[in-house]
């Protein structure tokens, strides 16, 4: 894929993008025998009803009215939305069988039940337990470990994935807790008001839903199934509070809308804009680690729209805000802009379980950022994508690139008029490409550079923030090496280069 990716970035191929549908959650659903983990000794509790009764009735919705002022608590079948076994991966099967037969009580939660409600692939799947960390631990004995300090969790690692383990016993340090009840309700179960607790401390509704596999039940206590239905991404407490208690909340917030194709109530975009400013507070790692969910899970595109239209972008991508600012982009301008037409390409070829290592993405602004500094004949830039996609081999490239004769998309302003150039002066203008590539990522990721990039912005406060890793910018400038300076080999540049 990462080979007819770049070559998709050649000449011709910069047209205006076109959307593909959502990847079907129906095509994990290959036919295999019903799997039903080893009962727990504990007898089931009360408030989960049991799989016969679940598929017996599957449009039937079990209401429990909660707060006064709050959403009906809902108990629904998984079988109303298409739910199959199949649809869970059997690295999370696996967790759950080994934790329900020690008489543990296992849910599926947050994401990854919102995405099979929607028929999409999750990106991965979460449990909570009623057993405490150290219990999931020695479930998993040299496979498990504890990890986080303010919401510590357990990664076990099962067949080269990591499924992540929560408890309810586990509550999360730092948190203020002043718009959580506390109070049960006369009404409800211990195991009902257990989980409701542990859904309010949750981000947004959407992720405040639980799903009992066994059972087939999805408890629904904040109203997320309707707001899926709405299509809204809506904080679980008032968003000011929300916010300023995480302000990692606004960059999740954005990526699930991108991802989604959801939007905001007023209140949650008044205050994703007005705190925008608050997220340069994170740690270099975790803004890191949250611009690569946003552009390398096939959902890039959007959430460059949306980081643009909430002010976020001058914070995070200094150089591509100044890049939006001085092309006067509209939030609703398609196919004009070559920033966004390169990550449209990008997503079509990832999903959320199929993502690219984030040097790819990187490479991608470098790439992009050069053209924009010194705009290039079409032909150097087809060439310079066809010596990516032949491992390396520049001459070969050339020989190829002087062939083509295809027009390109005229409406880019990185983009020169052709003109009739000798195989030297092809091959010398592209290694200047590769060069101009470099130097771009260098100023990146150095702070008198992006401070001067925000200063561009006249909206955007003085910021020198870079957060790329410097385990990843070396691995970018070593491609471009193997790519025009040592020739390097083909096995070499596609490994460094690859869609993991």
């Amino acid at each position: 894929p990462e080979l007819r990716f770049a070559a998709s970035t050649g000449l011709g191929a910069l047209s205006r993008p076109s959307r593909l549908a959502p990847s079907p959650l129906a095509a994990l659903a290959s036919p295999r025998r019903r799997r039903r983990g080893p009962s727990p000794s504990p007898s089931p509790s009360p408030s989960d009803s049991n799989p016969s009764t679940a598929s017996a009735a599957p449009e039937r919705a079990e209401v429990c009215v909660g707060d006064a002022d709050g959403p009906e608590w809902k108990k629904v079948s998984a079988k109303r939305f298409g739910y199959k076994d199949s649809m869970i991966p059997d690295e999370a099967w696996n967790v759950l069988h080994r934790l329900r037969s020690r008489g543990y009580d296992v849910y599926l939660v947050g994401g990854c039940v919102r995405d099979l409600i929607m028929k999409k692939i999750p990106k991965d799947f979460d449990i909570i337990t009623t057993a405490d960390l150290r219990q999931v631990k020695d479930t998993f004995v040299g496979s498990a470990v504890i990890v986080g300090r303010r919401f510590p969790i357990v990664h076990v690692h099962d067949n080269n994935s990591i499924v992540e383990v929560s408890s309810f016993n586990t509550y999360v340090r730092g948190s203020s807790g002043n718009q959580m009840p506390t109070s049960k309700s006369p009404h409800c179960s211990k195991n009902d008001y257990l989980r409701w607790k542990n859904c309010q401390g949750r981000d947004f509704t959407i992720n405040g839903l639980m799903f009992n596999p066994y059972s087939e039940k999805i408890y629904d206590y904040l109203g997320g199934i309707e707001d899926i239905k709405k299509a809204k991404v809506r904080t679980v407490i008032p968003a000011a509070t929300s916010f300023h208690e995480d302000c990692a909340r606004i960059l999740r917030a954005i990526r699930i809308a991108a991802r989604l194709g959801f939007s905001f109530p007023k209140e949650t975009a008044y205050y994703v804009r007005n705190l925008a400013c608050s997220v340069a507070r994170l740690d270099k790692g975790r803004l890191l680690m949250e611009v690569n969910y946003m552009l390398a899970y096939g959902s890039a595109e959007a959430s460059l729209r949306l980081l643009w239209r909430f002010g976020l972008l001058e914070h995070l991508l200094p150089f591509q805000a100044a890049y939006f600012s001085s092309t006067l982009f509209k939030r609703k301008d398609n196919g004009t802009n070559m920033l966004l037409v390169l990550f449209s390409k990008l997503d079509s070829f990832l999903a959320p379980n199929r993502p690219c290592h984030n040097s790819l993405w990187i490479s991608i602004l470098a790439f992009h950022e050069a053209l924009v500094r010194k705009p290039r004949d079409p032909l150097v830039v087809a060439t310079f994508a066809l010596a990516v996609y032949l491992g390396g081999d520049l001459p070969l490239a050339v020989d190829i690139g002087q062939s083509i004769n295809r027009q390109h998309d005229a409406g880019f302003a990185e983009l020169l008029e052709p003109r009739m150039r000798g195989k030297k002066g092809l091959l010398a203008e592209v290694k200047d490409l590769a060069i101009s590539m470099r130097q771009a990522l260098t100023e990146m990721t150095d702070e008198y550079y992006v401070a001067n990039a925000m200063a561009k912005i006249p909206q955007a406060p003085s910021s020198d923030l870079v957060y790329l890793s410097t385990h990843t910018v070396p691995k970018v400038v070593l491609n471009q090496k193997h790519l025009f300076w040592d020739g390097g080999s083909i096995s070499q540049a596609r490994e460094n280069s690859h869609i993991t």
